[in-house]
């Protein structure tokens, strides 16, 4: 068991570092803190509002997660699905490169203007019980942004069985990619300018793009090659 438990692990936390650097979903966080910001200088409506909107994002991507890993395993569609899902972070991939080099031109993975426009009506007059519904509504709005490296891992898990591994290690991945912005939260609470953050990610934009696009390669040639493995094997039987 630990020969497989262990690369998983690597492989696990090292695709969560990355898709937890996503500017999609720092953007939002910083989005919503600037707007706090700008209502009151209440810092513990900051940190209250803050972790109830991570916690919210946190448990819908774990939801969404489990439910994908006993779909695949329902239905039996281990290999099916690993080459149809290779296939498409392969092409996800391609785009977050492409977006390094020529950001904002063609096809994009970032929130639609309409969804974005929303996220700031709903910023603008957030509670604390209206930080849940941002948190799943910008959960599920984000899934462009962050899906690719999400929907790869999940898949790659489903082919290990339904376990308390498997389990823990999608726990593991979600908690991880949550991490940054519960870092960001407390940061801005303890006295950073949330500007900086701000400006940060903008400088690092493109970066963050290319390392997302190369780790969506890597991980769209793992899953097609384990898929076509599965089926020379099966045909040879």
């Amino acid at each position: 068991m630990a020969d497989i438990v262990l690369p998983t692990l690597s492989v696990v936390l090292g695709t969560a570092l990355i898709d937890a650097i996503n500017p999609c979903a720092i953007g939002v966080l910083v989005l919503l803190i600037s707007t706090l910001i700008g209502l009151s200088d209440n810092k513990r409506k900051l940190l209250s509002v803050g972790f109830i909107y991570i916690l919210a994002v946190f448990l819908t991507y774990l939801a969404a997660g489990f439910g994908l890993l006993l779909f695949i395993q329902k239905l039996h569609l281990g290999y099916i699905l690993s080459l149809v899902v290779g296939i498409l972070v392969l092409v996800l991939g391609l785009i977050e490169i492409k977006d390094f080099f020529w950001y904002g031109k063609g096809v994009s993975l970032q929130i639609s203007g309409k969804h974005a426009k929303k996220i700031q009506q709903y910023v603008k007059k957030v509670t604390l019980p209206g930080s849940i519904f941002l948190g799943i509504f910008v959960a599920a709005v984000e899934l462009p942004c962050t899906g690719g490296p999400y929907l790869a891992i999940t898949t790659l898990l489903a082919k290990m069985g339904l376990s308390w591994n498997v389990f823990w290690l999608l726990f593991i991945y979600n908690l991880v990619f949550v991490l940054p912005l519960i870092i960001i939260v407390l940061l801005t609470y303890f006295g950073l300018n949330v500007k900086k953050v701000q400006d940060w990610k903008q400088k690092k934009k493109k970066w963050m793009r290319l390392v997302t696009g190369l780790v969506l390669l890597a991980l769209g040639i793992v899953l097609i090659l384990w898929a076509l493995g599965t089926i020379s094997l099966s045909l040879a039987i």
